[in-house]
């Protein structure tokens, strides 16, 4: 041990020469014992400053997680305060610190024997944030027959930037309890806990003060709710977890500080850029124009800077998009299928083809295509793809790019095969027309022509078809005409032979048969005059 600590070993024992040293000598144990037997637990209660208790590493990368070291009173003692001495080395005070740091003391009538039964005693001191001093007093206005050291390094957490979290060794060099004054008759009885320096009458054991954050003649009163410290005269002034009050006796927040505060009395914000319990938290740097996160909760509440999202800004944007708030889509046309920045949306290495832009969101304009658009179209693109350059063509051509002439075809693409009556079935590659049957058709195409001679030759079959029906039709009338000419001229001859007859018959008969002559002559004018209507 070097000349400081055994310096500051002596005034701590001349500072506490007032108390009883309940420790000295007391049966110790601790959680592991060095190899060999080596710096055992009863090291720390010998006052020799030569020897030191020490307990196998904890933290990551270690067995073990949690180290305890106890000693045992021998009988239940008003204890007042305790004080640790630290083991150091030279150069490195800052890690042995940082080893020490975040421990806790505990007191209990009864014998602990594991992590639950020292968590279920009572919580004398907790250390935390800041690194602690080597040499270290707290008071510990509690009763009890054992006192006990307890310290952690458990996987998942996060510990304050300075701590040790692996091959933390537990070191102590002595550790001091200092009890109070007794009473009675046989001065077996303890003064009540919380008399002030721990003295009280003699006889009936009233406190003649009280301790900070007591009231009443045996000082077994808290302070109101609130309020601590001599007499109960301080108010709380922090911002405790949980909302719990502060240490009626210290001011101190026992449950450590609300999100977003630190200090002994949890009355100072986080510094900025942290947040959160005791502020060990780092914001995301990524708040709206640099504006510092929320302090309790690590939320940007102003919004994100371009390209992240989130409450608390942590997340870049998806993939595909953006921007502010991550509403802006990308183009979707960087080389590559790349992904676009997230921030500005720039397309890191260029532009697929037909596209440019910082954003590669503008097609390529009218005529030109490929890479940067700095290839251009074949003139005799009627369209031009804008990618590729693949065309749709102006009549007269074909290809890729409308570089081939049309052959024995014509019009746009070349889609239309010239006519069969074209000579060698070759027409105008534009329009189509050719020399149909020996002769050039300069207005019209030979397909229309075939088709336009087509259709009179069927309109004039059927002229001719009207005409022989009319023609037949009339020759038939006229032979039935003629035929019932000569039926009527036959018809006549017969009745006039008849008649002849009929008159040499008159004749003969005399006066009687000329009625019946006149009757027959009267009948012949009758069947003619029918006849001709």
């Amino acid at each position: 041990m070097d000349f400081k600590n055994i310096v500051v070993y002596l005034l701590g024992l001349i500072s506490s020469n007032a108390y009883d040293d309940l420790s000295f000598q007391k049966v110790a144990s601790q959680s592991s014992s060095w190899y060999g037997g080596l710096h055992k637990a009863s090291y720390a209660v010998d006052r020799n400053t030569t020897t030191w208790a020490r307990i196998l590493d904890i933290g990551r990368n270690s067995r073990s997680k949690t180290a305890w070291w106890k000693v045992d009173l021998g009988g239940v003692y008003s204890i007042y305060s305790i004080n640790i001495i630290f083991k150091n080395y030279d150069g490195n005070e800052q890690r042995q610190r940082g080893r020490f740091a975040g421990f806790s003391l505990y007191v209990s009538n009864t014998y602990v024997s594991d992590t639950s039964d020292i968590k279920g005693s009572t919580l004398c001191y907790k250390d935390g944030p800041q690194l602690p001093p080597l040499n270290f007093t707290t008071t510990c206005a509690e009763c009890g027959r054992y006192v006990t050291f307890y310290n952690e390094r458990l996987d998942g957490l996060t510990y304050p930037t300075n701590y040790e979290v692996q091959n933390v060794y537990t070191e102590l060099l002595e550790v001091i309890v200092q009890g109070a004054y007794t009473y009675g008759r046989n001065c077996d009885v303890p003064c009540p806990s919380n008399c002030k320096d721990n003295i009280c009458h003699n006889d009936h054991g009233t406190c003649y003060g009280c301790k900070p954050g007591w009231t009443g003649l045996s000082c077994t009163i808290t302070c109101r709710k609130g309020w601590y410290s001599d007499n109960c005269s301080q108010q709380c002034v922090g911002h405790c977890r949980d909302n719990s009050t502060c240490n009626h006796m210290t001011g101190h927040c026992d449950k450590g500080c609300a999100a977003g505060w630190t200090g002994i009395f949890c009355n100072k914000e986080c510094a900025d850029g942290t947040y959160g319990y005791d502020c060990v938290n780092n914001c995301s740097g990524h708040c709206l124009n640099g504006s510092h996160c929320n302090k309790q909760t690590g939320h940007c509440d102003r919004g994100c800077n371009l390209g992240y999202t989130g409450r608390d800004c942590r997340i870049e944007c998806s993939p595909g998009y953006f921007g502010l708030d991550c509403i802006e889509r990308c183009s979707g046309h960087c080389i590559y299928d790349e992904r676009c920045d997230h921030v500005s949306g720039i397309c890191p290495r260029g532009c697929i083809d037909g596209y440019i832009g910082r954003h590669c969101n503008i097609s390529c304009q009218h005529g030109y295509y490929g890479r940067n658009c700095s290839l251009p179209c074949s003139p005799n693109c009627k369209t031009c793809r804008h990618t590729d350059g693949l065309c749709t063509c102006r009549a007269g051509w074909m290809g890729h790019n409308c570089s081939i002439e049309c052959i024995q075809s014509y019009g746009e693409n070349c889609q239309y095969p010239c006519s069969g009556q074209c000579i060698n079935q070759t027409c105008d590659r534009f329009n189509g027309n050719c020399l149909c049957d020996g002769k050039y058709d300069s207005l019209r195409n030979c397909e229309t022509t075939d088709v336009a001679s087509s259709t009179l030759w069927i309109v004039a079959f059927f002229i001719s078809i009207l005409i022989n029906i009319i023609f037949i039709s009339t020759t038939l009338i006229s032979r039935r005409k003629s035929f019932l000419k000569q039926k009527s001229e036959t018809d006549k001859v017969n009745f006039s032979c008849r008649s002849g007859s009929i008159t040499e018959q008159t004749v003969t008969t005399g006066d009687s048969s000329h009625y019946q002559d006149i009757s027959v002559s009267q009948n012949e004018n009758t069947y003619q005059t029918l006849h001709q209507q």
